[in-house]
C-alpha cells in the first residue's frame, strides 16, 4: 500500500514537473517562432527590395549594352572608313612613287635617245614636269626633222672601196641616197656611222629625183635601222649556187633526177609510138580480114616489130586452130611483150623513192657539219653556220623536187602501159571475132 501510495505521489510530482517544463518549453518555442517570423518578414522585404533593385539594374544594364552596341557599330563603321581612307592614301602614295619612277625612267630614256642625235636634255629644271615638257618639245622638233627629206654634205664608199665626196639625201632616218661625180644611188650602212653605195642598179635616178625634191611613183630604196653595223652586199643566188650549197649529195640527187627524167621521156616516146602503131596495125589487119584471109593480114604486118604486131601475128598464126589453145598462145605473147612495155617503169619509181632519202641524208650530214662548226667556233658568227644549214635544207629540197615529178609521171606512164596492154588484148580478140564472122559468112 505504501508502495502504491509512493508511486502515486511520485507520478503526481512528476506530472507537475512535466507540466511546468512543458509551459517553459512552449514559451521558448513561441519566442523562437516570433523571432523567426519577424526575421522572415524582414527577409521577404529585403528580397522584394533586392528584386526591385536587380530589375532596375538589369534594365539599366540592358540599356547600357544597347548603347554600347550602337557605339560599337558606329566605331566599326568609323574604323572601316578609316581603313578605306588609309588604303586610298597608301594607293595614292604607291601611285606617286610609281609615277615618280616612271617619270625618272622616261627622263632617263629621253636623255639616252635624244643625246644620240645631239640633243641635250636639261634635267636641272625646277620640276620634273618642266624637264619632261622640254624633252617632249625637243623630241617633237627632232621628229619633224627626221621625218623630212633633207640634203647634207657628206661622203660614202663606192663598191671598189674608194671614197666619194658629195651630197647625201636623207629620207627621214631610215634611208639615204648618195650623189657624187663618181656615182650615185641608194646607200647602205658601212659601219661606224659611214655609208656605202648599194650594189642594186637603178637607184641613181631616184637619188637625183629626191635631190631635186621630186617624188617618183616608185623608188628603189634600202631601209636600215642604224649605221653601226656593216651590211653585206646583196648577192643574187643562181641555180648553180643553190646546187653547189647542197654539196656532193646534191649533185648525186640531180644526176639521178636527170637520169629518171630521161627515162621518163624515153618511155613516153616509146608508149606513144606503141599506141600509134597499134592503131595502124589494127586498121590493116581488120581491112585484110574483111577482104581476104588471115595470110594476107599476117603478110601486111610482117614488117612491124613492136608489141602489138607480135601479139597480132601470134593470133593470126594460130587463128585456125583450137580457140582455147589460141587464147593461151595470145596470153603468153602478151606476157612476153609486157616486159618491153614495162621497161624502166620500176627503175623510175626506185629513183623517185631514193631521192628524198638522199635529201634526208644530206640534211643529217649538214646538221652534223653545223654542230662541228659550233663546237669549234661557237655561235658568234652566223656566216660560219650557213654552209651546213644550206646543205641540210638544199638537199631536202632537191630530193623532193626530183621525187615528186618522177612519182607522178612514173605512175602515169605505168597506167598508160597497162592501158596499152588491155588494148592489145582487146585487139587480138577483135581479130579472132572478125575472122570467125567472115569465115562463117563464106
Amino acid at each position: 500500500m505504501r508502495k502504491f501510495t509512493f508511486l502515486l505521489i511520485s507520478l503526481m510530482v512528476l506530472s507537475g514537473l512535466h507540466k511546468a517544463a512543458g509551459d517553459e518549453l512552449s514559451d521558448a518555442y513561441m519566442k523562437e517562432y516570433t523571432f523567426l517570423k519577424a526575421q522572415k518578414d524582414e527577409l521577404a522585404k529585403r528580397l522584394e527590395k533586392e528584386l526591385k533593385q536587380q530589375t532596375l539594374e538589369i534594365a539599366q544594364a540592358k540599356k547600357k549594352v544597347t548603347n554600347l552596341q550602337d557605339e560599337y557599330v558606329a566605331l566599326s563603321k568609323k574604323l572601316k572608313n578609316e581603313e578605306s581612307s588609309i588604303e586610298k592614301s597608301e594607293e595614292q602614295l604607291r601611285n606617286k612613287a610609281g609615277n615618280k619612277e616612271i617619270i625618272d625612267n622616261i627622263i632617263s630614256q629621253a636623255k639616252m635617245v635624244l643625246e644620240d642625235y645631239g640633243v641635250k636634255v636639261d634635267d636641272a629644271a625646277n620640276s620634273e614636269v618642266d624637264t619632261l615638257t622640254r624633252a617632249f618639245k625637243d623630241a617633237a622638233k627632232l621628229y619633224t626633222t627626221l621625218s623630212s627629206i633633207r640634203v647634207e654634205d657628206g661622203r660614202f664608199y663606192l663598191a671598189d672601196g674608194t671614197v666619194a665626196e658629195g651630197e647625201i639625201v636623207l629620207v627621214g632616218n631610215i634611208a639615204a641616197y648618195g650623189i657624187s661625180e663618181k656615182a650615185g644611188g641608194a646607200l647602205a650602212p658601212a659601219g661606224n656611222g659611214e655609208y656605202k653605195i648599194w650594189n642594186k642598179k637603178g637607184s641613181g635616178d631616184d637619188a637625183l629625183a629626191l635631190f631635186n625634191k621630186e617624188l617618183p611613183a616608185t623608188i628603189d630604196i634600202f631601209l636600215f635601222e642604224n649605221l653601226d653595223n656593216d651590211i653585206e652586199y646583196q648577192n643574187i643566188k643562181t641555180y648553180k649556187d643553190v646546187v653547189k650549197s647542197g654539196g656532193i649529195i646534191g649533185y648525186v640527187i640531180l644526176i639521178l633526177g636527170s637520169l629518171g627524167l630521161s627515162l621518163i621521156l624515153f618511155r613516153i616516146v616509146f608508149l606513144l609510138r606503141s599506141r600509134i602503131r597499134m592503131k595502124k596495125i589494127n586498121k590493116l589487119v581488120h581491112k585484110k580480114i574483111e577482104s581476104g584471109s588471115e595470110v594476107e593480114a599476117y603478110n601486111a604486118i610482117k614488117k612491124f616489130k613492136d608489141s602489138t604486131a607480135q601479139v597480132i601475128k601470134a593470133t593470126l598464126k594460130n587463128i585456125t586452130g583450137e580457140r582455147e589453145r589460141m587464147e593461151d598462145i595470145v596470153t603468153e605473147t602478151i606476157i612476153n611483150e609486157s616486159r618491153a612495155l614495162d621497161r624502166f617503169g620500176n627503175f623510175i619509181l626506185v629513183i623517185a623513192a631514193v631521192s628524198p632519202l638522199l635529201g634526208l641524208l644530206g640534211t643529217v650530214t649538214g646538221i652534223i657539219n653545223t654542230f662541228d662548226i659550233i663546237t669549234i667556233h661557237g655561235t658568234g658568227d652566223p656566216k660560219l653556220l650557213s654552209g651546213g644549214i644550206s646543205e641540210a635544207l638544199v638537199t631536202t629540197m632537191l630530193g623532193l623536187v626530183v621525187a615528186i615529178p618522177l612519182i607522178l609521171l612514173g605512175n602515169l606512164s605505168n597506167g598508160w602501159a597497162e592501158n596499152i596492154k588491155d588494148s592489145i588484148e582487146q585487139s587480138s580478140l577483135h581479130v579472132v571475132n572478125l575472122f570467125d564472122k567472115y569465115s562463117n559468112a563464106k
